[in-house]
């Protein structure tokens, strides 16, 4: 902590770190580390054998494991944000982190969160151009496209969340430094800020919108239309490799908006926070 004066001579402390409010396990600490380490590894093998099949395989040259390529090399710096700290803390039971580790932090989970809406999009439009316009596909889903889509989903997450950090890095910190999260997320963080945060959350809300709820629902129509020319299908065999092709990306989006869907639009009661806490912890550890 530090101490600064404000304009009308009254003294602020002003905290240099903060401390996270993880999960109350007392004596089991080592057992979670442990469990959570193995997932940890397990996720982190998982996506980087993918990334590497993906490019030495040439067989998989194709628009669809390029998809999946990338979503897993996003998964697997998505595990490394948030992963890691929590093991290493529930082994030394710091519960700590400082305000730049903290921004840090919530950057790229912003970051590659937000990428990931936009590479399900993406991977979702490849799919109905696949099964819905299979004539066309080669034309439309060439290598040029699948660089641009790719390319703009990363910048655009990295846009998106450059903004909010912005403005969250000009608030003033100078009440309680309890985070009530195992990570810094940005309400939990901009609750302990004393400045006016109205700013902050219009900002994020526009932003949330067009960086979730357009994917979403780019996401949501393909499979609808998806959904409607499989059912079209004369034989089931037709229909099962048509699924087939599908069915774990539809996997992914029903997990990934499902756990975004219960932390971040359900109302924020007390009685839901351990509820938000275990699909917050859940959506990272299955990155």
């Amino acid at each position: 902590m530090t101490v600064k004066s404000n304009p009308a001579g009254e003294n602020q402390t002003i905290p240099m770190m903060f401390i996270l409010l993880d999960f109350n396990i007392g004596e089991f600490q080592p057992l979670f580390s442990i469990f959570f380490l193995l997932i940890y590894l397990i996720t982190m093998t998982g996506n980087i054998l993918i990334v590497l099949l993906v490019i030495v395989d040439q067989k998989l040259h194709t628009p669809m494991y390029f998809f999946l390529g990338n979503l897993s090399f996003l998964e697997t710096c998505y595990s490394c944000t948030i992963m890691p700290r929590i093991v290493v803390r529930f082994l030394s039971g710091d519960n700590t982190i400082y305000i730049r580790g903290c921004f840090t932090q919530l950057y790229f989970f912003g970051y590659l969160a937000a990428t990931e809406c936009y590479f399900l999009a993406v991977m979702s439009y490849d799919r109905y151009l696949a099964i819905c316009k299979p004539l066309h596909y080669a034309m439309l889903m060439n290598s040029k496209t699948c660089i641009l889509l790719i390319t703009g989903s990363w910048i655009s997450g990295s846009l998106f969340i450059s903004f909010i950090i912005y403005l969250v890095s000009k608030l003033s910190f100078c009440g309680p430094n309890k985070i009530n999260h195992f990570f810094c997320d940005l309400i939990p963080l901009i609750r302990l800020s004393c400045d006016d945060v109205t700013l902050v959350e219009i900002t994020a809300f526009i932003i949330s919108f067009i960086g979730t709820l357009v994917p979403f629902i780019i996401t949501l129509t393909s499979y609808v239309y998806i959904i409607k020319n499989i059912l079209r299908i004369p034989s089931i065999k037709g229909k099962q490799k048509a699924f087939s092709t599908c069915s774990s990306h539809l996997t992914v989006v029903g997990c990934f908006y499902g756990s975004l869907i219960i932390v971040y639009v359900l109302p924020n009661l007390n009685s839901l926070n351990k509820l938000k806490k275990l699909f917050s912890l859940f959506s990272s550890m299955i990155g």
